[in-house]
């Protein structure tokens, strides 16, 4: 236990140039607090004692900010930075040196039963607000940039912006869009035309009724 303490200490050291000693890091760091915590619920999980290790969770999240529910599968070295935020589903699995930043959730659609998280493979950084949800799988060495909300698989060796999320690099390489941008959508342009098609239907139908009120007040005076 203390040599898995001893390399989360060193982890932090490793990813926060801002870290100066192992007292200011292990007093200080609310996502080393927060992985500890982590730890003893997930025993407990796995014990089958869920009342007590989802007391030991939610203890965490209120000293931390940061809420992994006991049942999630984490690997070694996982870091999380500026924790504050971040969420981390019943069914998620993440493998070895992993890192995320403040914000981040890794959750559900709602949609789904029985494996309804995402999987993070190794190495996998997910950066500051980013939303990672349903039951995909994040490949090994991929980025998620900031803000993205991720929905679909993503291939080992990406980097994924946007939302939804689209990769833009994979392999080293950028990955050409299918999109011109003279074919950008305009939805201002789309409601006007769409009013217009409205305004110019209206006209259609009220002429018609103008040459239908003509012609039963001809018939009226041809009759008379």
């Amino acid at each position: 236990m203390f040599k898995r303490m001893k390399e989360d200490i060193r982890v932090v050291f490793d990813q926060d140039p801002a870290a100066r000693s192992s007292l200011e890091v292990v007093l200080t760091y609310s996502g080393l607090h927060a992985i500890w915590a982590y730890r003893i619920a997930h025993a407990l999980y796995k014990r089958k004692l869920s009342f007590l290790a989802r007391a030991v969770s939610q203890m965490a999240r209120f000293f931390t900010g940061i809420e992994i529910h006991p049942g999630a599968q984490i690997g070694r070295r996982f870091f999380i930075d500026h924790g504050m935020g971040v969420v981390i589903g019943e069914t998620c699995i993440i493998g070895d040196d992993c890192t995320l930043f403040q914000g981040v959730t890794l959750g559900g659609t709602g949609k789904e039963k029985g494996k309804r998280h995402p999987t993070l493979q190794n190495n996998v950084l997910v950066a500051s607000g980013a939303k990672v949800l349903g039951s995909i799988t994040i490949g090994e060495n991929s980025k998620i940039g900031a803000g993205s909300v991720v929905l679909k698989d993503v291939p080992a060796n990406a980097t994924v912006v946007g939302i939804p999320g689209k990769v833009v690099i994979q392999d080293g390489m950028k990955v050409k869009q299918k999109l011109d941008h003279q074919d950008l959508p305009d939805p201002v342009q789309d409601i006007c035309d769409s009013l217009s098609r409205r305004v110019s239907a209206l006209e259609k139908e009220l002429e018609e009724l103008k040459v239908n009120k003509r012609k039963g007040q001809e018939d009226g005076h041809s009759n008379l």
